[in-house]
């Protein structure tokens, strides 16, 4: 069975890619419109170069949204405390970094401690 070919609002990766930054803004919703509308950011254009010329690039650029030129690329992102490795993909195209980046991580409870219930209050503390 084929696999069927990612397409964004109709247009393949490879179109996308040969439209100007104007043009696929176009196709954008509207909040990540009005963003490219006023022009890339200079650390977002630093982004982009990077992006082209290093395999690694890495980045605290969270607010970047992700672009056709950056598809099939890796990029280290910043998520508050380390560079979080992201393989950029079709399916992520309009949407920000930060979005696949988590800054906090899942709760996990243990185990009570000493003197948080009363049954632990007999435990010997050694």
């Amino acid at each position: 069975m084929a696999r069927k070919e990612f397409t964004y609002r109709g247009k393949s990766v490879e179109e996308l890619r040969k439209l100007s930054l104007k043009e696929f803004a176009a196709l954008l919703p509207s909040r990540q419109r009005r963003s490219l509308s006023k022009g890339l950011s200079e650390e977002g254009k630093a982004l982009l170069e990077d992006i082209k010329s290093s395999p690694n690039a890495r980045t605290h650029v969270r607010s970047m949204i992700i672009l056709p030129d950056m598809v099939g690329r890796s990029v280290k992102v910043y998520s508050g405390r380390e560079f979080v490795a992201l393989a950029i993909t079709a399916e992520m195209l309009g949407h920000y970094l930060g979005e696949f980046v988590q800054t906090r991580k899942k709760v996990v409870h243990h185990a009570p401690g000493i003197g948080a219930t009363k049954s632990s209050a007999a435990l010997s503390v050694k």
